[in-house]
This record gives structure tokens, C-alpha cells and sequence, in this order.
């Protein structure tokens, strides 16, 4: 097999697609995708470089959680605080003890990288960790790497009977 790329999309079950989609458009920024015949089948969005697809379920089942790495923490913090949009430091919410003295009952930071993290929920409550790294990338033989952030720019080639004008 060959190797990986990326993850093109995550696929969870949702309740209601329209309140899924207003949620992650306010909470995440995420952009709907207007795909034609596919909207009728599921709910697909882009975050950043990434693509969500939300399938309809009578019952959607929580299990595991996706992470997605945020820009600027203290702006996506006090996003959360002005749409009263619940986090913590662990994706049940329970609170244990602090492992660095950052800690609080809502935000953590790894010890091993000083990674920002705090768990979300979204509306049918799929866990989302949403994580921040100060520190700078590197490549295999230590040297600095910088990323060019061209997402708003990438795009899945669509078939053009299936893009709707806009």
C-alpha cells in the first residue's frame, strides 16, 4: 500500500442537519459544501484543509473524538465565551488534577509540548478537541519548518454538473 496524504473527511452521525450546520458554521467557521445530488444524502462542510460529512441517524452514537488545530487560542477562547459554547479539560468534562501549572478546569496544556487543548461538543455530542501548538515545527533532521496557510485556496476538483453557482 501506499502511503497516506491526508484525511480527506470524517464521517459522523448527527440528528439535524440544519442545526449541525449552523453549529459548526459559528463554532468552527466551517464552510458548507454545496454538492448537488449529494446534499440529499449528508451534510458536508470544510474546516480549514479538511472536510466533515454529517449522515441523518435516529440515534447517533458518541464514540472517540476528532481534533482540529486552531490558529490564535485566546481568539478561539473567547469565541467559545461569547457564543456560551461549554469546554473543559477532558472530553467527559470531568475535571482531575492539573498536570502544569497552566491547568484550569476548562483548558490544559500538554507537558511534553506546551500544546493549548480543551474539549467541545457539538450538538448530538461528538466530542471535538480543539488543540494549539506555540511551539515550532521541525522536520526529521531538526530544522525549523514553516507552513504556508493556503486553505481558504484548496479545493476537491468537483464534477460541474454537481457545483451550484454561486
Amino acid at each position: 500500500m501506499a502511503g497516506i496524504k491526508l484525511i480527506h473527511h470524517v464521517n459522523v452521525p448527527i440528528s439535524d442537519r440544519e442545526r449541525t450546520r449552523e453549529w459548526y458554521e459559528k463554532v468552527l467557521c466551517a464552510e458548507y459544501l454545496d454538492r448537488g445530488p449529494i446534499r440529499d444524502r449528508q451534510l458536508q462542510v470544510r474546516i480549514a484543509t479538511g472536510e466533515m460529512h454529517f449522515t441523518d441517524s435516529a440515534n447517533p452514537s458518541q464514540g472517540g473524538h476528532f481534533a482540529v488545530e486552531v490558529d490564535d487560542w485566546d481568539e478561539t477562547i473567547a469565541n467559545l465565551d461569547s457564543l456560551s459554547a461549554p469546554y473543559s479539560r477532558s472530553p467527559g468534562g470531568e475535571v482531575g488534577p492539573a498536570r502544569t501549572p497552566e491547568d484550569t478546569p476548562y483548558t490544559g496544556r500538554r507537558e511534553d509540548n506546551g500544546e493549548h487543548y480543551t474539549y467541545i461538543r457539538d450538538p448530538d455530542g461528538n466530542v471535538i478537541e480543539l488543540v494549539y501548538h506555540p511551539m515550532r515545527l521541525e522536520d526529521g533532521q531538526g530544522q525549523h519548518v514553516e507552513l504556508v496557510d493556503n486553505s481558504k485556496g484548496l479545493r476537491w476538483k468537483q464534477h460541474s454538473a454537481y457545483v451550484t453557482p454561486g
